[in-house]
């Protein structure tokens, strides 16, 4: 074989396999992360509820902490992969101060039912299942939403009406295509950022939507509600240029805090004080009945 042949046949299989990579990772990142979660903690005070979700069948999984009549209700929503187990360190927070919290599996996660993870965009179906809830069984209580990554495009996503009181959106992407490239360059350096294209041709084929469905930032100056939104300054999945562009995208009340030290992690466990101090702070004066005018925090 002459040396020509040769290369021609060594770029084929390594693009063939290059291929295969990447379909092998596009069913990594969309395959249902479903568990046993099993009964809450005793200490929570927690019932576990089965909602039912846009179809009237009982499709999302979580645990429900009545609270102090006139505290407000919060709803609390995990990160991709994750499941109602990565809030409770919040939900324990919250309902020691006398607020009622729901902790929901997203659609896919924990469980939930579902066929794929979307990335923010089925999972807006958990999100109406957990306001809806919180709304019938607490009809006289203002909502709080403390969304986390996913848990946070799914809530911006779902857009769901009536508003909740007040909304935490943190370490959220603001378009699909910057999240993935972000996180390949973070895995594979520019040969990753090269495959970002070949991962997102799959959406259509796998998931049946496209990058236009998976754009937060489009749809969050339609939410009304006061926000906080929250990010790692040394968050490489989601960065701190394109957090301040969600900040400037986002409607009146608003609020930003950028956490020195950070990255892509749980910024309540991170830093529990700066979080209770800057966070439920910003929740709490909205959940109150009367309220004052917001403050920014950078």
């Amino acid at each position: 074989m002459s040396t020509r042949r040769k290369l021609f046949a060594f770029l084929m299989v390594s693009l063939l396999l290059g291929l295969l990579v990447v379909g092998l990772a596009g069913e990594m990142l969309s395959r249902p992360m479903r568990q046993v979660i099993g009964p809450p903690p005793a200490d929570l005070g927690a019932e576990s509820v089965r909602l039912p979700g846009d179809t009237g069948e009982a499709r999302i999984a979580g645990w429900f902490a009545p609270g102090l009549p006139g505290q407000g209700a919060v709803l609390l929503l995990h990160g991709v992969r994750g499941d109602r187990r990565q809030m409770l360190a919040r939900a324990r927070f919250l309902h020691g101060t006398g607020r009622a919290v729901l902790l929901i599996d997203l659609p896919s996660h924990g469980e939930s039912a579902g066929e794929r993870i979307t990335f923010g965009l089925r999972e807006g179906e958990g999100v109406r299942a957990g306001l809806r809830f919180l709304a019938q069984t607490l009809p006289d209580e203002r909502i709080a939403v403390i969304g986390v990554s996913l848990g946070a495009a799914s809530f911006v996503l779902a857009h769901p009406q009536p508003q909740p009181s007040v909304v935490v959106l943190e370490s959220m992407y603001p378009t699909i295509d910057e999240a993935v490239e972000n996180r390949m360059r973070v895995k594979a350096g520019v040969a990753g950022a090269w495959a970002t294209p070949l991962l997102l041709a799959q959406l259509p084929l796998r998931l049946g939507m496209s990058v236009d469905d998976l754009r937060p930032i489009d749809v969050l100056p339609r939410h009304t509600a006061p926000v906080l939104i929250a990010a790692g300054v040394e968050d490489r999945h989601t960065t701190v240029a394109e957090t301040r562009r969600l900040f400037e995208a986002a409607a009146e009340p608003k609020a930003l805090w950028l956490v020195d030290g950070a990255a892509h992690v749980d910024l309540y466990g991170f830093d529990p004080t700066a979080y209770e101090k800057t966070v439920f702070g910003f929740v709490f004066r909205h959940l109150k009945r009367s309220e004052r005018a917001p403050e920014r925090a950078e």
